[in-house]
């Protein structure tokens, strides 16, 4: 019976790191680029975007597919880094326990 009470404090204890882990994350501002600087994406730390910025110089009108294509770039990098930051938060909470491989917490 002690061991099950333990086990409780133990899951209580994590799923509370996990929600400030959560909440941590969604407070994250990370910023991916592309274009040398051209295209700026921020997001939080589950992969939202926050915001874009765009350098006026790309702003032309037979440039649009380039400037889509840095757009996409810019994001796919944020959202890349929110991941791994991620990924990170969780594998401290989660060391040592027995999760199946392929799991997701978040």
């Amino acid at each position: 019976m002690r061991d099950i009470m333990g086990l409780m404090k133990q899951a209580q204890a994590m799923q509370q790191k996990m929600q400030d882990i959560q909440t941590e994350l969604e407070g994250l501002d990370i910023e991916g680029q592309s274009g040398g600087g051209a295209v700026k994406a921020r997001v939080d730390g589950k992969g939202r975007i926050k915001g874009l910025a765009i350098d006026p110089a790309y702003v032309k009108a037979d440039e649009v597919d380039i400037l889509e294509d840095l757009v996409v770039a810019a994001i796919r990098d944020a959202t890349s880094k929110a991941v791994t930051i991620s990924e990170q938060r969780i594998a401290e909470v989660t060391k040592g326990l027995p999760i199946p491989p392929g799991m997701k917490l978040f």
